[in-house]
């Protein structure tokens, strides 16, 4: 695996705030991001024995959570900093918010720093579509989306792009949710989005049906009289302990693969079902390991909470595409005196005369 060049020997991170992010996007283009995530994805998942995993730290309140996510694969360390408040929509802030690090593990030097807001939204929609193309039936056309929250957009273009899914039957409690959804992707050609009365309708003769609800409760959104033989069922919202929205017996009698089982078991779907259910990881299913559908009509569960190998996956991918198109700035994110010992007589030094520079200048001078 090659890894991104790096800033190291002139002591400077590469900075991307939120703004820098969303142009990079705009510039890829929406369509051509999720697919170069879901490349990246599959790149890293398929080198899962590399990493060194471990469930993510989560501090609980009543209002919500904060998370720390890290990963490595020897040669570079990630990690994400990230939220999920369900209430915040009242403070005009999103329920999800992000940040994180990149760094060289051989001398823990930091070379990215980036707002992963926008990026953790296209990675968990990029990651949907690549669990189902091995898991949802090759004729699939149709998809419910339950929940239109700030997730919706990337769902739907995730699977319009990697799965040729045509009509999403959109349902949410707030109508002005589906409206804006259906009006942000009314530009998309060949994706029609249609607004249901309720989730019944939204599930009825779909062939994959995602649930991206936020509610931080053990909330019941599918129940099995709702699911048909050979559905898809990608469920995303339900992430942290005492968060479900699929009825447990809809699990009991389906196939389901997961990111990393020790995590998922905590925060996943299966919090439901007893310790030793039977789940398949989505590597096995990537490597060829392990089947994603046994048979036509089998239903299958992608039971996603999120995992830091793909926030890894995105940070590697945001350095790449950053380095490739001079995004972002440089900046002095760690002190780095010439004589590494000498720390106090650094700060005591008036540095101001060396300001911030712009990665374009950087790049300018390097060259």
């Amino acid at each position: 695996m090659t890894h991104p060049p790096h800033n190291v020997a002139n002591a400077l991170t590469r900075r991307l705030d939120a703004r820098d992010v969303a142009a990079l996007v705009r510039a890829i283009g929406v369509r051509q991001s999720l697919v170069q995530l879901a490349d990246h994805l599959r790149e890293d998942f398929l080198r899962w024995p590399a990493f060194d995993k471990s469930a993510r730290a989560a501090s609980h309140s009543e209002v919500g959570v904060i998370e720390l996510m890290p990963v490595s694969d020897g040669a570079l360390h990630a990690f994400k900093y990230v939220n999920g408040h369900p209430s915040n929509a009242r403070h005009a802030l999103p329920t999800v918010m992000a940040y994180g690090a990149l760094a060289e593990v051989r001398t823990g030097f930091p070379l990215l720093l980036a707002d992963l807001t926008l990026a953790t939204a296209l990675r968990t929609a990029a990651t949907s579509a690549l669990a189902a193309m091995s898991m949802a039936r090759k004729d699939a056309t149709t998809m419910a989306l339950i929940g239109n929250g700030a997730q919706a957009e990337f769902q739907a273009l995730a699977f319009h792009a990697l799965l040729g899914i045509r009509d999403i039957r959109a349902y949410d409690i707030d109508r002005r949710a589906t409206d804006r959804l259906a009006r942000n992707l009314a530009h998309v050609p060949d994706l029609r989005i249609v607004a249901s009365a309720s989730i019944a309708e939204a599930v009825a003769g779909a062939d994959i049906v995602s649930t991206v609800t936020a509610d931080k409760t053990r909330a019941t959104i599918l129940t099995p009289e709702m699911i048909a033989p050979g559905m898809h069922i990608n469920a995303v919202g339900g992430d942290c302990p005492g968060k479900t929205e699929l009825h447990a017996d809809i699990l009991r009698h389906a196939r389901i693969v997961v990111e990393y089982a020790p995590q998922t078991r905590i925060e996943g779907e299966i919090q439901q079902l007893p310790p030793d259910a039977r789940v398949t990881e989505l590597w096995e299913v990537l490597a060829g390991n392990a089947p994603g559908r046994g048979a036509h009509d089998e239903v299958t569960v992608f039971d996603s909470v999120g995992f830091a190998l793909e926030d890894f996956s995105a940070l590697r991918w945001l350095h790449n595409v950053a380095s490739a198109n001079g995004a972002g700035e440089f900046f002095a994110l760690v002190a780095t005196p010439r004589d590494p010992r000498d720390l106090y007589g650094w700060m005591m030094r008036d540095e101001s005369q060396a300001p911030n520079a712009t990665a374009g200048a950087v790049k300018e001078a390097l060259t």
